[in-house]
């Protein structure tokens, strides 16, 4: 596979990846949430995915589109399953072991991983502009987090970064799979294939929960599986190592979210970081938009 897309919208791709930002913080918190709750994370894992296959599975059932599910390519299902629940595992451990805002300040060096894998994997040339808003992004990473200082827990650092790597890992994998697959589809099968895995930890962590503890792990599954069909649908028009940067506007999100639900006010030096991670978001939106208005003659980086 290579780098490209089969149906190029940068702007459009941009925006749904702005949305998917939204849910996925909602996401986070209410696995924050949920796992203060008493819910495991292994429980958390296995109702996201076994109640998002049940729930697409019926309703396209319902209204008679299930031929959307048909594929040719099992495997790559399959192959983006495993490392998708691997990946969930440390997302989620990131959230439960951090507050908010941090989890979500150290999960933005997912655009650096983005573009390293574009090079590596498939020798995309990245421009000068997408480097200067990833440089932009993750020097804000750094002023927010502050590494070596002790404000941030080495355990939640290093499963914030496993988790970043993965993440841009995984949206070219789905960006693979968009080109003959229907989003929906990749979402179905990412749920279906992954939740008997899962469900092999249950054993080990089960445990009773009140209707508050259903309502928490139901509402993550459900924000957790409108975030993935428009992350999926994200990428179906746009270069992963450019929209991933937009996920930079979840820090917002975390930071209400801390400070409204769990009371966390975030520390000074996530404000000194944001502006830099917001422009970097920021410069990419507008070199789209001049993208759009003029495409770049051949050979020209972006």
């Amino acid at each position: 596979m290579d780098g490209s897309v089969a149906r190029p919208r940068p702007l459009l791709a941009l925006f749904v990846r702005l949305l998917a930002a939204g849910a996925l913080s909602t996401m986070a918190m209410l696995v924050k949430l949920a796992g203060e709750h008493g819910v495991h994370l292994a429980e958390l894992i296995f109702w996201r995915q076994a109640l998002t296959a049940l729930a697409m599975g019926a309703g396209l059932a319902a209204a008679g589109r299930l031929a959307v599910l048909r594929t040719q390519r099992i495997r790559a299902h399959t192959v983006r399953a495993l490392s998708g629940v691997f990946s969930m595992g440390f997302v989620y451990g990131a959230v439960l072991l951090l507050p908010l805002a941090e989890a979500t300040a150290i999960s933005f060096t997912t655009p650096a991983f983005a573009v390293l894998l574009a090079m590596v994997l498939f020798r995309e040339r990245i421009g000068r502009w997408r480097w200067v808003a990833v440089a932009l992004g993750f020097a804000g990473v750094l002023v927010a987090t502050r590494p070596g200082s002790g404000a941030i827990d080495p355990l939640g650092l290093g499963v914030g970064l496993v988790a970043a790597f993965m993440v841009a890992l995984i949206s070219y994998q789905i960006q693979d799979l968009n080109r003959t697959e229907h989003p929906l589809a990749i979402v179905f099968w990412f749920a279906a294939l992954s939740a008997p895995v899962a469900a092999l930890a249950l054993p080990f962590f089960w445990r009773a929960h009140d209707p508050t503890g259903w309502a928490l792990i139901g509402g993550a599954a459900l924000a957790g599986a409108v975030a993935q069909v428009l992350l999926t649908s994200s990428l179906r028009f746009g270069s992963a190592a450019t929209i991933i940067i937009m996920d930079y506007t979840s820090v917002l999100w975390a930071v209400l979210y801390g400070y409204e639900v769990f009371g966390d006010l975030p520390p000074a030096s996530l404000w000194l970081g944001a502006p830099l991670i917001i422009a970097s978001g920021a410069i990419v939106t507008w070199r789209e938009r001049l993208r759009v208005r003029k495409p770049p003659l051949p050979g020209q980086g972006t």
